[in-house]
């Protein structure tokens, strides 16, 4: 059974992001950011959800999909309700966390996980909220990021 989760999820380009944090945090806006440096870099980049999120463990991976009333819409911070180019479901490969960094944070610790749901368990990636263009950072912080290819389930 799927489970309802506060975040926003992406892909790019078959590489499976959900944005984690509280309400506030900067989600919507890194994920539209993340999501225009990828396509400035050549790369698909879609919304899977923003806000609220469904995931579930689906064949030892886990999936990400919209509930049907949000699908396509995207909280512009202070402007209000915005539209993004969507896909139905994504597979999640790491969960990321918008931060504002300062010295006493700089450097996270390794090997931490974000874990919604009995079952199921990603990677976690720490990143300062203020980066303009955070497409960059995620090249030289997730080995391989963005994987091309299709789409699978």
């Amino acid at each position: 059974m799927p489970a309802l989760v506060h975040g926003t999820a992406v892909v790019v380009g078959t590489t499976g992001l959900i944005l984690v944090g509280a309400s506030g945090s900067g989600k919507s806006s890194m994920a539209i950011r993340m999501m225009e440096g990828a396509r400035r870099s050549g790369h698909l980049a879609r919304l899977v959800s923003d806000d609220q999120v469904f995931v579930d463990s689906v064949n030892g991976r886990v999936v990400a999909t919209a509930p049907g009333t949000i699908k396509g819409r995207i909280e512009l911070y202070g402007s209000g309700i915005g539209h993004a180019e969507t896909i139905d479901h994504a597979v999640l490969h790491f969960a990321l966390h918008p931060v504002v960094a300062d010295s006493a944070n700089r450097i996270p610790e390794e090997n931490q996980g974000w874990k919604p749901a009995e079952g199921i368990t990603l990677p976690l990636r720490f990143i300062d909220r203020r980066f303009i263009d955070p497409f960059p950072w995620l090249m030289s912080l997730i080995p391989g990021f963005p994987v091309s290819g299709t789409f699978q389930v």
